[in-house]
């Protein structure tokens, strides 16, 4: 079934097309300018000058329009010789303005998948999971290049997937540092839930995280839309590809829509809180090793918040002693998103003139 919002979108980019066609004579007479081509690189050479296309979001064709255009007066103002020239046009012909307007609307609506969506910027782009000699990647447009994986970062806006979802690892994969030829790809969900299971979690050694990533593979195996449910990431590593990391966050859900992150730390008290040999330290050393112990985990969470802005929620032994609790009651309403609304309803805008 074809969306109705697509298919409005494409009859109204033809219908600004025709309008340009026939403001095109009138624009080029005015101006002095030599040809449609020179016409439309004079307003669309303007774009990546005005914005950083890589980050920046329009929420309409009239954002974008004001927004453009509030950077040509300021350009104009600071003596930006090809933006006085633009500003000039506008002043000495009406056909020239409105093919301009009409130009600007109809960019927007070409590229509205890429700058109407929420991105991650490009340190976000890529992240790195698992243990020491076993840790794997996950970019959004992954290509080896110098020796080592990276983004191509003028395609990440592009991605056609919904970022950090099951959809993006089943058409990425997971690289390995360092090795041009080796990518796991995973041509069913099964496949991924195979690997996440066993290799990813079970290394960790947390019969919690086993058990909460068993709740996660059944919930999903049991959606329709799999490949829009956020991943829930195991082992975010706090240094990336450093051989000796300094963290490891047990999961993580980025929302695919907004880029918020939040991560769930499992802290049973038996690997989080332990004092071992205390009969052999006075009651100051086993309240300094406490201490230390205390300060180290809130340090991580700290951490965690300044580098990548996720905000961590702690789970300890009285959380922990009914995991699937914690996944239906925690976990799983971050998982169960509801497709927002399209940023701009192309139908309602035609329908209405807006």
């Amino acid at each position: 079934m074809r969306d109705k919002n697509i298919t409005a979108k494409n009859e109204w980019i033809r219908d600004l097309t025709a309008r340009l066609n026939s403001l095109c004579p009138d624009a080029l007479n005015e101006t002095g300018i030599a040809s449609l081509q020179s016409l439309n690189a004079i307003i669309g050479s303007k774009h990546d000058k005005f914005f950083n296309l890589r980050d920046d979001v329009f929420l309409s064709p009239d954002d974008f329009v004001a927004r453009w255009l509030s950077e040509l007066d300021r350009l104009s103002n600071d003596g930006h010789i090809s933006s006085i020239t633009i500003s000039n046009h506008m002043k000495r012909s009406k056909k020239f303005t409105e093919y301009l307007r009409t130009f600007l609307k109809r960019s927007f609506l070409i590229h509205f998948h890429e700058w109407s969506r929420v991105r991650p910027k490009i340190q976000d782009a890529e992240i790195w999971i698992g243990q020491r000699n076993a840790n794997y990647g996950l970019l959004v447009k992954p290509r080896f290049a110098n020796g080592q994986w990276e983004n191509d970062k003028s395609e990440i806006r592009a991605a056609p997937f919904n970022y950090w979802t099951i959809g993006h690892v089943l058409k990425t994969g997971l690289v390995v540092p360092s090795k041009d030829n080796e990518v796991f790809k995973f041509k069913t969900v099964e496949d991924y839930f195979l690997f996440f299971e066993s290799v990813i979690v079970r290394a960790s050694g947390s019969q919690y995280e086993i058990e909460v990533a068993d709740c996660y593979k059944k919930f999903v195996l049991a959606e329709k839309n799999q490949n829009d449910i956020p991943l829930l990431i195991p082992e975010l590593r706090y240094d990336g590809l450093a051989i000796k990391h300094k963290y490891r966050l047990d999961f993580t859900i980025i929302n695919p829509y907004t880029q918020q992150k939040v991560g769930f730390e499992l802290s049973p008290w038996s690997t989080h809180g332990y004092l071992a040999k205390t009969k052999e330290m006075t009651q100051a050393e086993i309240n300094e090793a406490a201490k230390n112990n205390f300060e180290q985990e809130m340090r991580k969470h700290r951490d965690y918040f300044k580098k990548f802005n996720i905000t961590v929620l702690i789970y300890t032994d009285t959380n922990l002693k009914d995991c699937r609790k914690l996944f239906e009651e925690d976990i799983k309403p971050r998982l169960s998103l509801e497709k927002p609304r399209p940023a701009f309803p192309f139908d309602v805008a035609r329908k209405y003139g807006i």
